[in-house]
Parts: C-alpha cells; sequence; structure tokens
C-alpha cells in the first residue's frame, strides 16, 4: 500500500475519477461526506464498479480497500484520518470549500508525520486549492504556531481536472459510468517536499495554461451548449450539438475563447483547433448522455467574473477583441431560471426581477463599471429582464 487518501465527496467524481487514480495507485482511500445515503452505502459495500465509455466501447474497473465517515457526526475521526494521511482532496463544489477547511485546519494542527499533508483541491474553479488553503488559514482552528510551521506539515497543489460524468442509471447504487478520457493537472511548485505518488496525475510547473484552456474550452463549449439546449427545450447536449444553431453558437464561442489561448499562452492555433475539435466530439458522444438543465445548473458561478463566459470575455475586451460568441453564451446563460432542483437559477430569476440592469451585471458578473466589458452586458441583462416581464 502507497499510503492513506482522504477524499472529501462520495459523489459521482470523487467515486468515479479521483478514487479511481487513489485505488490504480495502491493508497487506502477515506471518503468523506455529509450525505447519509451515500456514507451508508459506502460502508456496506466492499467494492464498486467504475465503467468507461468511449466510442470504441466500455470497460469496468472494480474499486476496493476504502472506507467511509460522515464528518456530519464524526468530525472528530475525519481530523484523525487526515493527520494520518498521505493526501487530502475534495470534490465538493467551490462553494463548500469553506465547510471542509475546519477539519483540514485541525488536522495540520495535529500533525506529527514527519512529511507534510498533500492538499489537492478537485474543483471546476480556478486557483480552488488557494481558495481551501485561504479557508484553513483563516480557521479559528488554526493558531499562531501551527501557521508558523505550516510548510512543514501541509503542502498546496493548484489542480485542473477534466472528465465528464454522464447521466447515470437509475438503479447504479455506488455503481458509476464515466468517460474514458481525462485529465488531471496538478501544479508542482507547492510541493516543497516533492509531490505525492498518483497514477495518471498530469504534473506540471505552471498550471493557468492548463486550466484556462480546460475552463474556456471544455466549460465553456459545454455550459453554452446547456443554455442553448435548455432555452430551446432539448433535452441532452447530445441532441443539443446536433441543432445546427446551437453547434454554430458553440463554434462561436469557442473561437474567441482559442483565440485568447493561442495568444496568451503560446499554444499554437492548430493544436488549440485539433483540442476544441476533440471536445466537441467528447460531448457529442450518445453514449455520454448528459442532461442540459445539470449542466447548466448553479448559473450564478458559471457567470462570475473569472469563470467559463466572463473570465475569457473580459480577457478579450480588454485587449479589444471579439466577444459576440460568448455574450450569446451569456444571454442564454441569464434566462436559464427557475430550474427544479437549481437553487442558483432561483436566486438569478430574483436578481434579474428584483435590480436594475447595471446593479444585476455587477452583482452577477463582478465587472466594474470601467471595465470594457460591463458596457456590453448591461443591454444584454436589460433584454432579459424585459422579456421576463412580459
Amino acid at each position: 500500500m502507497v499510503g492513506k487518501a482522504v477524499h472529501f465527496g462520495g459523489g459521482n467524481i470523487g467515486r468515479g475519477f479521483i478514487a479511481e487514480l487513489f485505488h490504480e495507485t495502491g493508497y487506502e482511500i477515506v471518503f468523506v461526506d455529509v450525505l447519509d445515503s451515500i456514507i451508508e452505502a459506502l460502508q456496506k459495500a466492499d467494492s464498486y464498479t467504475v465503467t468507461e465509455v468511449d466510442d470504441k466501447g466500455e470497460k469496468s474497473k472494480t474499486i476496493t480497500n476504502y472506507r467511509a465517515i460522515n464528518s456530519k457526526y464524526n468530525e472528530a475521526d475525519v481530523v484523525k484520518e487526515i493527520s494520518e494521511a498521505d493526501v487530502v482532496t475534495c470534490a465538493v463544489g467551490p462553494n463548500i470549500l469553506k465547510f471542509i477547511a475546519p477539519p483540514i485546519a485541525k488536522a495540520i494542527k495535529a500533525r506529527t508525520m514527519s512529511k507534510p499533508l498533500a492538499v489537492i483541491a478537485c474543483e471546476n474553479a480556478i486557483n480552488a486549492t488557494d481558495t481551501l488553503a485561504g479557508f484553513i488559514k483563516d480557521s479559528k482552528d488554526m493558531d499562531k504556531d501551527t501557521l508558523d510551521n505550516l510548510p512543514s506539515k501541509a503542502e498546496f497543489g493548484n489542480s485542473a481536472i477534466d472528465r465528464i460524468v454522464p447521466t447515470q442509471p437509475k438503479d447504479a447504487g455506488l455503481n458509476v459510468v464515466i468517460e474514458s478520457f481525462y485529465e488531471w493537472c496538478v501544479e508542482t511548485t507547492g510541493f516543497k517536499s516533492g509531490h505525492p505518488e498518483i497514477k495518471g496525475v498530469h504534473w506540471v510547473d505552471n498550471l493557468e495554461p492548463y486550466i484556462e484552456r480546460k475552463l474556456f474550452t471544455v466549460n465553456t463549449g459545454h455550459a453554452t451548449s446547456a443554455y442553448f439546449g435548455h432555452y430551446k427545450g432539448i433535452r441532452t447536449i447530445h441532441e443539443s450539438l446536433q441543432d445546427p444553431e446551437i453547434k454554430k453558437a458553440v463554434n462561436e464561442a469557442l473561437d474567441e475563447t482559442s483565440h485568447l489561448i493561442v495568444q496568451k499562452h503560446g499554444v499554437t492555433k492548430e493544436e488549440q483547433e485539433k483540442y476544441v475539435n476533440a471536445i466537441i466530439t467528447r460531448i457529442s458522444n450518445p453514449a455520454l448522455e448528459d442532461v442540459t438543465d445539470r449542466v447548466g445548473r448553479a448559473p450564478l458561478r458559471k457567470l462570475s467574473r473569472k469563470e467559463r463566459f466572463i473570465g475569457p470575455a473580459a480577457q478579450l475586451a480588454e485587449k479589444g477583441g471579439k466577444v459576440d460568441g460568448l455574450l450569446k453564451g451569456v444571454e442564454m446563460a441569464l434566462r436559464f431560471q427557475n430550474v427544479e432542483g437549481d437553487e442558483e437559477s432561483a436566486e438569478l430569476a430574483k436578481i434579474l426581477s428584483t435590480t436594475s440592469a447595471s446593479e444585476a451585471t455587477e452583482k452577477l458578473t463582478g465587472l466594474e463599471k470601467s471595465h470594457p466589458l460591463y458596457e456590453k452586458i448591461v443591454p444584454i441583462v436589460e433584454k432579459v429582464q424585459k422579456e421576463g416581464k412580459k
């Protein structure tokens, strides 16, 4: 056994992606979650299956050697496990990082192992590990002595993950169907004592080119197809991309983000074009059925300042670049309101119905009024607000 890995989040990415690579490496895995049903299922089963799917077929792997703890009731056990672990990861959503920071802070404080704990957040957000590290350092459970000696107790690495989890069969239980393709890039600069061993991870010196390429291609393309598909009443991403108007809209948005990536990160035009085509092929795969309403959920986060629409559009606007395709994606995202099961879509509807266009633009995008993109967003917000009043 290589060591122990503690993972926050017993969902499909946690079980089907992160834990799969830990299992392949030889770690004992400790899942941590607050959802009773998932923890109880993991505690009762000594294995589950991950089925990898692509256009050539599928293959299955059995995941074993794991335990599960409900942090809602057993935080002390979680703290003990982390204090004795080699690595702690999470796939809980960027908004939940502040809630998992306290037990990690307590574990770092209690840690006596000679090698620092490796901390890696696996979230669809830029520099999520830095965000988590900030919450850990600011935790009331962190004292001055631990902070002063933090480099000897914990090391932090930002990461970028890319793997499609399609809609799961209703009777799947713990089993996960997942895309065969994956990319997990982790920045090495934070691991002064050496990065942990994890099979399949791509260790890089500078994560920004990888995370922006992924966020501004995979996530921008996926979200654009989802929001257009939702607006047109189309159920799946695969079906959305068969619609000529939506396919054109996705290509237009990705042409713009590609221009940014090529100019900013030195990627060749040909290499980026190949990457875009591969992404379109992946999200169009009918074997990886994904529902537009699922992909579109959490519109407030996806419309925020550093995310998949405003992030690249702001950088392009600062250089006088074209942003028409990205703005069409923003408009469709603004229409993703009051979708069943998605609290953010209800909050979006509330913001748009109770504030002015300028106030809503500032609140939703985080753009300053002086930013060149701001004046392009306000009329779009106003247009969607007027439609809502009809």
